[in-house]
């Protein structure tokens, strides 16, 4: 890579380690990282603002695996992309940030440039699981290596990487790195020492995390061994659809607790056991998990809960271990039985307002089989993470856990479209949220695809409207009025569809704009919150 600048040789490291789009808005403070950029073979995606660059980043890590990386511009375009680090970074998500900053000799000393931050990297390593300056010429390949490394070993999340304006247009020097040692290999002590405890344990449950995702293979395979009930996360739904042993419905549910307590021995992969998954009534109180066994890429994760074993490694690499050298067993033969009474109980407990946007979301994924759900805040999102069997792994994902921010689902559709372009995107939002990030859609329309945003309008925030009631307040500041998303589909030049909230009207909405092919918008009309009165 000699002869380039940094600039050019940052783009070249990213082809060499497999990027293949980049999602930013160029500015003035990164004129060099663009320089390289039209030559290097990267896509590259515009979105309206940089919370959108970050969340599009996100839905693209989700989707294709590998890192999502976005552009920005020093101080407003790395505040503006925080949000999105943020959210990334409770759900673990790899995610690369690349921004400019002001020149070395500026930083910290507080001169007015333009977009200057006090300490820039300073406030990227609150949300950040690392964040680092090339501070010369041969600085880059070794902040290169240890940022990827971090990508792919340990935790996910964001990562940052700044570029001074100075840095960035100087000639590269190539220099030798050094290889970060990998994850330390599976304990095979720890494999049989948990096999033997799952093979003499007589009610076995697993919980699948968004850990397990990508591991579905080895998961039916030990659940089946097992004969034990399948409990998903919101990150973990699309597992074994459909399966006698799944249980799509949120632990945070008096049925699923009830299952969780009866079991004598409980097998934890690849999720962090949350509040928002767990106790999302914010009651206070966990299911006990008797005889707990977890499996987690994350040594800090693993020692946040007590556990009678702990394995640290790669869900899809313990799972094959673990039914490789399980001792023979007396098989249980109520598992399935288990599965299908929780999954009863857990449907009745939902309550029938939620039932009925379940409903919906079968309709929904009977009319677009094996698409991507993408989703936002919104009722349909909270009654599917509640209880929603996906027909495909990874395909269930929003902001509606974790970090919960609003204005996702949008840009996240578009992410996951770009990263793939053979499946249908469905982008499920409220009007309150989709008015966070509405003009993003655009970006579905520069690169014309097949994303279909369903905007459940029921005129505000039902949600949290529900909750000051609830807790006697007065409610108030709950009902901004939604534009007119008709009108804002034809300035957009995609098609619109208003339906009632009715199954059967959205499945055939969307069918019909299957046969489109390119974005389109479906908005529901749904029962506007009416706050009671004394």
């Amino acid at each position: 890579m000699s002869g380039m600048t940094i600039g050019e040789a940052l783009v070249a490291g990213l082809r060499q380690r497999d990027v293949t789009c980049v999602f930013g808005i160029p500015g003035v403070h990164t004129v060099e990282l663009y320089r390289g950029l039209a030559a290097s073979g990267i896509r590259h995606v515009t979105p309206r603002h940089e919370q959108g660059a970050g969340f599009m980043a996100d839905g693209y890590a989700r989707v294709s695996g590998k890192p999502g990386v976005a552009f920005v511009i020093t101080g407003p375009g790395l505040t503006n992309t925080l949000t999105p680090m943020a959210q990334a970074r409770a759900d673990s998500i790899p995610m690369l940030v690349v921004s400019g900053v002001n020149k070395t000799g500026s930083l910290g000393k507080g001169l007015g440039h333009l977009h200057e931050l006090p300490d820039q990297i300073g406030l990227a390593k609150t949300v950040a699981l690392v964040s680092e300056q090339v501070t010369g010429p041969s600085a880059l390949a070794q902040v290169l290596d240890r940022v990827f490394h971090g990508l792919s070993n340990g935790r996910r999340g964001p990562a940052h990487i700044e570029v001074p304006l100075d840095v960035a247009a100087a000639e590269y020097q190539e220099t030798a790195v050094e290889t970060p040692d990998p994850d330390p290999p599976v304990s095979p002590a720890l494999i049989r020492q948990a096999s033997g405890q799952l093979a003499e344990a007589k009610k076995v449950v697993i919980l699948a995390g968004g850990g397990a995702k990508r591991a579905e293979a080895g998961l039916q395979a030990l659940a089946e061994a097992l004969d034990a009930p399948v409990v998903q996360t919101v990150n973990a739904r699309g597992l074994m659809h459909g399966h006698a042993l799944t249980v799509p419905a949120s632990p945070s549910l008096n049925a699923v607790r009830a299952l969780l307590e009866s079991a004598d021995c409980v097998l934890a992969l690849g999720t962090e056991l949350g509040p928002t998954d767990y106790d999302m009534y914010a009651t206070g109180q966990f299911a006990k998990l008797p005889n707990l066994i977890r499996v987690d890429r994350c040594s800090d994760q693993l020692s946040r809960h007590e556990a009678a074993i702990a394995i640290q490694g790669d869900v899809g690499l313990v799972l094959p271990a673990l039914c490789k050298v399980l001792p023979q067993r007396s098989r249980q033969s109520n598992g399935a039985d288990c599965a299908r009474k929780t999954r009863n109980a857990a449907w009745q407990e939902i309550g029938p307002d939620y039932r009925q946007q379940v409903e919906i979301l079968n309709a929904m994924r009977s009319a677009s089989p094996n698409a991507l759900m993408v989703g936002d805040s919104t009722q349909p999102i909270y009654a599917g993470n509640l209880y929603y069997d996906h027909d495909r792994a990874g395909g269930w994902f929003n902001a509606a856990t974790g970090y919960g921010a609003l204005g996702y689902g949008i840009p996240a559709a578009i992410g996951a479209s770009i990263a793939d372009p053979t499946a249908r995107v469905i982008c499920i939002t409220g009007d309150g949220g989709a008015q966070f990030s509405m003009p993003e859609a655009m970006a579905a329309v520069d690169e014309n695809l097949p994303v279909t945003f369903v905007i459940w309008n029921n005129h505000g925030y039902r949600e949290i409207a529900t909750s000051m009631q609830d807790a006697g307040v007065t409610v108030i500041g709950c009902d901004p009025t939604p534009p007119d998303f008709a009108a804002t589909a034809r300035s957009f030049g995609i098609p619109h569809t208003r339906v009632p909230d009715k199954p059967q009207a959205i499945a055939q909405a969307l069918g019909e704009t299957a046969a489109l092919g390119g974005p389109a918008m479906i908005e529901v009309t749904a029962r506007k919150f009416e706050p009671q009165r004394d």
